[in-house]
């Protein structure tokens, strides 16, 4: 078991947003909605790029670039066809900082922007940036590669049509990494899905909040591959962002 929590320890699954490391990601996403007179069902192919940049005394500097492919068809209750599309959905840049402080703690800010290049069916119209902060403290001892790193980012959209959603959003993931033996590893919360909506009501909303149970269960084949298997189900859907989601997930180091 390595001791130094750093991300060359031969268990480390590329899941924390404090060790940026250089892959190559693809993520196989599907997701299904609904509200009261209509279903969704999405389905994305994502192509994920990571990089990492040594700049001494402790500091990296992580980015990342997301190409996502949508399919979708909406079926609206009482109607015999449904609407579907597929294409190109808003493309995601993202950069942070990050600093180690010892072989426990780290931590590190940033921001991520998302930008509108999908048809208005398949993403949304106006731009979006999100600052980001996360802190990550490895349990050296406990487990291989056991790690708690909450990260929340903060959506806000700005540009594009005026007379588009305004999105005021907390996008929160408690993210908590157990390592098991063979190198396998289940993740709570992998993916940023708790929701705070303080912008614009969307269809079918209560309250503000969205909270679902997020769990991910994967295994580090070789040095340099991780597979997992992420599913998520909603427990407070006050705010509705999904009533069901799943995603494979093949991350690839170097």
């Amino acid at each position: 078991m390595s001791q130094t929590g750093t991300a060359d320890s031969a268990s480390y699954n590329d899941g924390d947003f404090t060790r940026p490391e250089t892959s190559v990601t693809t993520r196989f996403e599907f997701r299904s909605s609904s509200s009261s007179s209509s279903s969704t069902k999405r389905e994305r192919e994502i192509l994920q790029y990571n990089s990492k940049l040594d700049l001494g005394s402790g500091w990296k500097l992580g980015t990342q670039i997301q190409i996502p492919f949508v399919e979708k068809a909406t079926t609206t209750f009482g109607q015999a066809n449904s609407e579907s599309g597929a294409g190109l959905a808003n493309a995601v840049f993202q950069t942070a900082l990050i600093h180690t402080i010892d072989t426990r703690w780290a931590y590190g800010f940033g921001a991520r922007l998302v930008a509108p290049t999908a048809d208005a069916s398949l993403g949304t119209d106006p731009w979006q940036i999100m600052p980001a902060i996360g802190i990550r403290y490895s349990f050296l001892g406990i487990a291989p590669d056991t790690y708690f790193v909450p990260v929340v980012r903060y959506a806000i959209s700005f540009g594009g049509n005026p007379f588009a959603r305004i999105i005021r959003e907390p996008q929160i993931a408690p993210t908590l990494n157990i390592g098991l033996p063979g190198r396998w590893f289940v993740t709570f919360y992998p993916s940023n899905d708790i929701r705070i909506n303080y912008g614009t009501p969307i269809s079918g909303q209560t309250g503000r909040l969205f909270l679902p149970l997020d769990v991910a269960v994967g295994k580090k084949i070789l040095n340099n591959l991780v597979v997992s298997l992420e599913g998520s189900v909603p427990i407070i859907r006050d705010y509705p962002v999904y009533d069901f989601k799943t995603e494979l997930k093949v991350t690839w180091q170097f």
